[in-house]
């Protein structure tokens, strides 16, 4: 089947954050709305299928997990990512920053350091400063074009800390982390006795050539001192329905973990997050393919326009994600001036780089998940607004 990616679909009018929150954010409704990490596609039909076959029985009682959504997600983790993962090791969690709070709660006491590396998803901090525990800050070091890793500096940093918050595909930047970078991470907290917390969130958004590898795949160190969260949302364009899950593989944090879950019910799923996932790991292969192969043209497209037609604005490139942090400090503006001339000159609404930390001054973050004819009308603007200014 041949999925189509160019059309347009009108979201204003659906409670959608990214279409219909820009005026909360922005006072504003004249902005084209590129911020938001969800896509523009249609969510695939295997999926939307699934969900009406069960509303046709219109009872929506009480529901546990089906077999499916266990058998799908250890079928799709072995096929994708080569991992053997068991049922026992999968515990349900309701949106993979919940998840992320649930651990911090489980694992730690407030008071307790827990590092993050800059620029980085702003939820890590967030949630962590809000739940009372120290935010440990190790940038990241941007060479060649892309993020990488101080060990130096990360081996000192991490002194101390509970637990470390790692991003794996990185977000803003793109970063697929290689094995001997993971197995670094694995052995410096092993050694330090930091939990190691991984978002994996936009893993099966990985762009050939690369490869995602699972945290707890890479090394036993790895895996015995770890806690993965995945989930279908981004990939499949679903986050909707709240339908995420922790892998754990050493028997005691998995035991703990999943006591704090059931003691509050949080690993309680509702049927549609359970039919929504399995129907996308099920028979969510070729879409996939279609739709990694259309964002790898997105991203060529920027990429092409910037340097023939905005060359003082710069991208680093994604290997993974639809995602891309824009490098614009060849323009010359303070922060929040970058931001304004965003939204009021090119009337776009993107994520100021800042959000992510400090590192992310002269960044902006630009959500390339939608049809490429939205995606030019963006550039357009950009391009009209530097013009304009120069």
């Amino acid at each position: 089947m041949k999925y189509d990616f160019d059309e347009v679909i009108e979201r204003r009018g659906t409670d959608s954050v990214k279409w219909d929150g820009v005026k909360n954010i922005w006072g504003r409704d004249d902005l084209l709305p590129m911020w938001v990490a969800d896509m523009d596609f249609r969510t695939p039909p295997f999926v939307m299928d699934a969900l009406r076959k069960r509303l046709e029985h219109e009872v929506l009682g009480y529901t546990f997990a089906c077999e499916e959504w266990y058998t799908s997600i250890c079928s799709w983790l072995s096929r994708r990512h080569g991992w053997a993962v068991t049922r026992e090791m999968l515990t349900f969690v309701p949106g993979i920053v919940r998840g992320q709070a649930f651990a911090l709660q489980c694992f730690t006491r407030p008071g307790d350091k827990v590092m993050v590396m800059t620029p980085v998803y702003h939820p890590f901090f967030l949630v962590t400063e809000r739940l009372g525990r120290e935010v440990v800050y190790s940038p990241l070091d941007l060479r060649d074009g892309q993020y990488r890793i101080d060990f130096t500096r990360f081996a000192r940093d991490i002194r101390g800390c509970r637990a470390l918050i790692l991003c794996n595909p990185h977000n803003p930047g793109g970063r697929v982390w290689t094995v001997a970078e993971l197995q670094q991470i694995a052995d410096i907290c092993r050694d330090s006795g930091t939990l190691v917390i991984s978002d994996e969130i936009h893993a099966d958004l990985t762009l050939a050539p690369y490869k995602h590898h699972p945290f707890a795949t890479v090394s036993e160190a790895a895996a015995q001192n770890s806690l993965t969260f995945m989930a279908p949302s981004k990939a499949f364009n679903m986050p909707g329905l709240g339908s995420s899950y922790a892998v754990t593989v050493n028997d005691d944090i998995r035991h703990r973990f999943q006591e704090f879950m059931e003691a509050g019910e949080f690993s309680e799923g509702h049927l549609l997050a359970y039919i929504g996932a399995a129907a996308a790991y099920t028979h969510g292969e070729e879409w996939l393919a279609q739709m990694l192969g259309y964002i790898k043209g997105n991203i060529d497209f920027v990429e092409n326009y910037l340097r023939e037609r905005i060359p003082s604005i710069s991208m680093i490139r994604p290997q993974a994600s639809y995602l891309i942090y824009i490098d614009c400090r060849r323009l010359g503006m303070k922060q929040e001036e970058l931001v304004r001339f965003f939204a009021d000159k090119a009337h776009l609404a993107l994520n100021d780089g800042t959000m992510f930390g400090t590192p992310g001054e002269g960044f902006m973050r630009l959500n390339i998940g939608c049809p490429r004819s939205l995606l030019a009308k963006a550039l357009e603007q950009l391009e009209a607004a530097v013009k304009e200014r120069s």
